[in-house]
């Protein structure tokens, strides 16, 4: 699907995408000509895990103000992607026309919401001498379940949303579509104000100098992967931003902690587009005589050195939005106490200071380590630890998750080549492929962050020589460290190019010497890495 730009007279505008896959997609496409003087709005006709994946992969370079969907599709929706939602809804008058549609081919009618069943609908029946059989769905098997069921006791005319009525007609049933154009007009009325409503907050907070260098620059779209772990993570993320409890995140490094801290307060209320101030402080690369003053904040004169007017900490910094505490079982125990206090008193006092001041602060934590562990060492206070872990998150490795690990090799890949100013091969994806097995077969104890820095390092090599193809020496050249792990995984020979065998009666030496003491193209004609050739002159081999 063509990405969309709009044109430079509606940057203003505000950038709206509908989803729909159903009959929907005729009665959005009909509004939009209404508001199109309003709004940029664009239509994408696919749905639930299709749509998601395209708008995530989308919105990490283009801007989308509000998504606009209807029925089980938008609930999808509305816990997957960092836009915001609205849920286009049936009203009243709706299910009332669709019924008076429906008794004009049958009186054997029946009805399939979305979740559960419509509880005015049985007095409306009743007071109007229809008999309406209801079934809801979550599922589309759950709907296809339901359909066959009221079909085997007669139903002849289904009423429901887009995909109900879609598969009425697939059964041989009539069916008869819920929605009406006010019911759509009304979502796009809401659209518009949510995207006015968060501009305007988003203006307001941009004038204040105070959070400029302090923000959230990543989000949902950011946590990249297909593997269930990863859609696991990232429903959790939006669950936990709605809540304004402490998060306790654990993960290995590189598995992106902070990110993950990002995006729960991008996707919450204190974010507001962003705009709120997001801290973060790694608690284990500050001196702790100094860490004290950075969380709580000094007073002038507390101690030598102390800045002239006083120092506000990172809790006051952090005001109204969030503070990320990164590698939080490295805390000294005197100030896991302070801490403590700060959380449950809401207030900090800054060091040498005797007023307390008023925070309103979520705090989210990270670690490395087994905090529990440490609880029962006395090197962590339990009391704090139950504090900051009012909501746990464990963070997958990146081996855990290895249908993520080439595709995110690939997208690093590019991104890092971007940078570079380099294009990549028309034919990168598959060179991606034919490396898989050494990708999958490496450990990656530093995880995403290790990855990426191997393709940053990769795409180097790859700018300064354009013509060069991405083959597995080639890579195993530029990554040694794969080389231990070569043995892992038995690539298939159709994928990976196979190491040359070595010509018989030739050393190593007479290669090297007929190639000129050139290193690179000596590995290249034997068809291995630099490394395993600098092993085996030293072997003598």
């Amino acid at each position: 699907m063509r990405p969309f730009s709009p044109p430079p007279q509606d940057l203003d505008k505000p950038v709206i995408w509908t989803v729909s896959v159903s009959r929907l997609s005729d009665l959005f496409r009909d509004i939009t000509l209404e508001y199109d003087h309003l709004a940029s709005i664009e239509p994408i006709d696919l749905g639930f895990d299709e749509a998601a994946r395209h708008i995530r992969e989308r919105m990490a370079t283009e801007r989308c103000d509000v998504v606009i969907a209807a029925g089980s599709n938008g609930a999808y929706l509305k816990g997957r992607v960092s836009a915001p939602v609205i849920v286009a809804k049936a009203s009243g008058y709706d299910v009332m026309g669709a019924l008076a549609r429906a008794r004009k081919v049958s009186s054997r009618i029946g009805l399939i919401s979305y979740q559960q069943p419509l509880p005015e609908l049985a007095e409306f029946s009743a007071a109007f001498g229809l008999s309406v059989a209801q079934r809801s769905y979550v599922t589309r098997e759950d709907a296809r379940a339901a359909m066959d069921e009221m079909k085997a006791t007669g139903i002849e005319v289904i009423v429901g949303a887009g995909m109900i009525t879609d598969l009425a007609e697939e059964a041989g049933l009539t069916g008869i579509f819920l929605y009406s154009a006010a019911s759509i007009r009304q979502a796009f009325d809401d659209a518009l104000e949510l995207a006015r409503l968060t501009q305007l907050e988003a203006n307001r907070i941009r004038r204040g100098p105070a959070n400029e260098s302090r923000r959230a620059r990543r989000g949902l779209n950011d946590l990249r992967g297909d593997s269930d772990a990863m859609e696991r993570l990232r429903q959790t993320v939006v669950l936990y931003a709605r809540s304004p409890a402490t998060v306790l995140i654990n993960g290995e490094t590189g598995s992106g902690k902070e990110l993950v801290a990002q995006a729960i307060h991008r996707e919450g209320p204190r974010s507001l587009g962003a705009n709120r101030p997001f801290v973060a402080v790694n608690c284990g690369a500050i001196a702790e005589s100094l860490l004290e003053s950075e969380l709580f904040g000094h007073e002038e004169g507390a101690f030598t050195g102390a800045r002239r007017g006083g120092h506000a900490g990172l809790f006051e910094a952090a005001n109204r939005g969030t503070l990320f505490l990164d590698e939080i079982g490295e805390m000294p125990l005197a100030l896991q106490t302070r801490l403590l206090r700060v959380l449950e008193e809401r207030e900090v006092m800054r060091v040498g200071g005797t007023r307390p001041v008023p925070i309103d602060v979520r705090v989210i934590s990270a670690t490395h380590c087994d905090l529990e562990s440490r609880v029962r060492e006395g090197r962590f206070r339990a009391d704090l630890f139950y504090r900051l872990a009012v909501l746990r998150l464990a963070l997958p490795p990146l081996r855990a998750r290895p249908l993520d690990i080439v595709p995110l090799a690939e997208w690093s890949l590019k991104q890092a080549l971007a940078a570079l100013g380099a294009k990549p091969h028309p034919n990168l994806h598959a060179e991606i492929q034919a490396c898989a097995p050494l990708l999958l077969g490496h450990g990656w104890p530093g995880n995403v962050r290790e990855l990426r820095n191997l393709m940053e390092r990769l795409a180097l090599f790859l700018a300064a020589e354009p013509l060069q193809a991405l083959t597995p020496n080639f890579l195993l050249g530029i990554a040694p460290e794969l080389e231990g792990d070569r043995s892992a995984v038995a690539p298939p020979a159709t994928q990976v190019e196979m190491p040359a065998a070595q010509p018989a009666g030739e050393s190593i030496a007479a290669v090297l010497a007929r190639f000129g003491g050139q290193r690179d193209a000596a590995a290249r004609h034997l068809g291995i890495s630099r490394t395993t050739l600098w092993r085996r002159l030293k072997a003598g081999t």
